[in-house]
């Protein structure tokens, strides 16, 4: 993929915001310091595009990002143990599954894993949401730079075994090196391609 314009669209929490139109739609999905902000920006060659942080939990909308005026990224908020009100981290439930439910021209969802964390109960539930739905599903295992080559294998284990999912459908990812940045790529577009002919 030649990312060649990025731009963000606007912040949403309700359907009646969502952008208009019906621009195939990628979203990204995963706890609130997997690294989703980090992967966006590499993907797309703009450090600051999404914003970053050391506090988890920053991203509490859902956030749309146009590319190449052809396609949407959508940075959905983070799960888990942020360092937010409780009241926002009961909206996530609700603003997700709406967006998951609602959205016609989502093609697929880039979930992503820790590799030093093993999935936990909001990993799961977001996985049989997007099997009840029918959600093409990319997962992809962040910060790879984190552990040593001969560790991943033990450490990768334990989250096919938790996602259910097989080995093979994963793509391990490195903010730092950008390895596997290719590789989610081509699945990305490989959604996009699929999604194209269903809707013909």
């Amino acid at each position: 993929m030649i990312v060649k314009t990025t731009e963000f669209i606007k912040s949403a929490v309700h359907p009646h915001s969502y952008p208009e139109g019906d621009a195939p739609e990628v979203a990204f999905a995963g706890r609130s310091n997997v690294g989703k902000s980090s992967l966006i920006n590499v993907l797309v060659n703009r450090r600051g595009l999404v914003r970053t942080s050391s506090t988890p939990g920053r991203t509490q909308l859902l956030n749309f990002f146009a590319v190449n005026g052809e396609f949407t990224l959508v940075d959905l908020p983070g799960y888990g143990f942020a360092s937010v009100p409780l009241a926002v981290k009961k909206q996530w439930g609700p603003m997700v599954r709406t967006y998951l439910e609602s959205r016609r021209n989502l093609r697929a969802v880039v979930l992503l894993f820790d590799l030093r964390r093993v999935p936990r109960e909001e990993d799961q539930q977001l996985l049989d949401w997007l099997e009840e739905l029918a959600i093409p599903t990319i997962p992809v295992i962040t910060k790879a730079d984190k552990i040593s080559r001969n560790r991943r294998a033990a450490q990768i284990a334990p989250i096919v075994e938790a996602s259910g999912l097989p080995a093979d459908a994963f793509t391990l990812f490195s903010a730092l090196s950008k390895e596997g940045r290719e590789e989610i790529w081509e699945r990305i577009e490989a959604a996009l391609a699929t999604g194209a002919a269903a809707a013909e």
